[in-house]
């Protein structure tokens, strides 16, 4: 994992949940590899190379504070990876775009583990 590449996994919900997380990703890191799409999956992931500047704007954005990425249907815990900045700018992002309770963190040498749970 290169040091600005955030890895999301994201449990609970169905596919337009984890859709509405990644969009709320988005204005902070620019687009993922692929939006989660399979509608049966019970774990959906993406990945972010993290070289947007933050508060990158574009179509279909609606800017770095993660408004308009739209409502939770459900419950659903968001694990974020990758270097601590990485993970600190996602946890503030996810934080300000949904209600959010803080399941706590593990650090390694050069990266950094959270775990979010976001409520409807």
């Amino acid at each position: 994992m290169s040091g600005t590449q955030l890895t999301v996994t994201l449990s609970g919900g169905g596919a337009d949940d984890a859709r509405a997380v990644v969009r709320a990703l988005e204005g902070t890191f620019g687009a993922p590899d692929e939006f989660p799409a399979d509608e049966k999956a019970t774990v959906h992931t993406a990945t972010f190379d993290g070289d947007a500047p933050s508060g990158r704007e574009g179509p279909g954005r609606e800017g770095s504070d993660g408004e308009g990425a739209g409502s939770l249907s459900a419950p659903v815990t968001v694990t974020v990876q990758g270097s601590p900045e990485a993970v600190r700018r996602a946890s503030d992002t996810l934080t300000r775009a949904f209600t959010a309770r803080d399941d706590g963190a593990a650090s390694g040498d050069q990266e950094q583990e959270r775990q979010l749970l976001l409520e409807p």
